[in-house]
């Protein structure tokens, strides 16, 4: 006599946004640009810090060990934050080639402001700044504006 197993399906699991670092409610969903991103669960003002990225704090050495980890953001000559331990879940913010946040570094803090009004169920994009030295990366944010990489264009 055969018996049949019940496969239980599992169900994706949803990247987190830390509260503690938000200065608005943003949530976690999939993206149209890749993957995971975030999105507004309110209305942003321009001209705001909008979320801390926050990580493990690491060394050079450490650094180009981890080399290949999509979420490495370099903080200082002597630091780079890595999002993928202990983020906050800025890390799921996607490239966009005409974004709606700007990174700025402000007292060993990397912290995201708005550019512009953000309205309520938008994606939060950050232009990622790639230069010619860094590996050359198609563009998927669909804007107007997509330079087609995200590589800056010297």
């Amino acid at each position: 006599m055969a018996t049949s197993k019940k496969v239980a399906a599992v169900a994706p699991v949803i990247p987190t946004v830390d509260p503690k670092y938000c200065c608005y409610r943003i949530r976690a969903a999939e993206s149209k640009i890749h993957r995971w991103g975030l999105y507004a669960d309110q209305r942003i003002p321009a001209n705001r810090k909008v979320m801390e990225y926050r990580g493990e704090k690491i060394g050079p050495k450490e650094a180009k060990k981890r080399g290949k980890t999509p979420y490495l953001f370099v903080l200082d000559d002597h630091w780079t934050i890595d999002g993928g331990v202990g983020g906050s879940g800025a890390e799921l913010v996607n490239h966009s080639c005409v974004p709606n946040l700007v990174s700025r570094i402000m007292k060993g803090h990397i912290i995201y402001m708005s550019l512009r009004s953000i309205r309520k169920g938008e994606e939060l994009t950050v232009d990622y700044n790639y230069d010619q030295t860094d590996e050359t990366m198609r563009c998927k944010c669909g804007s107007d504006g997509c330079r087609g990489i995200i590589n800056r264009k010297e």
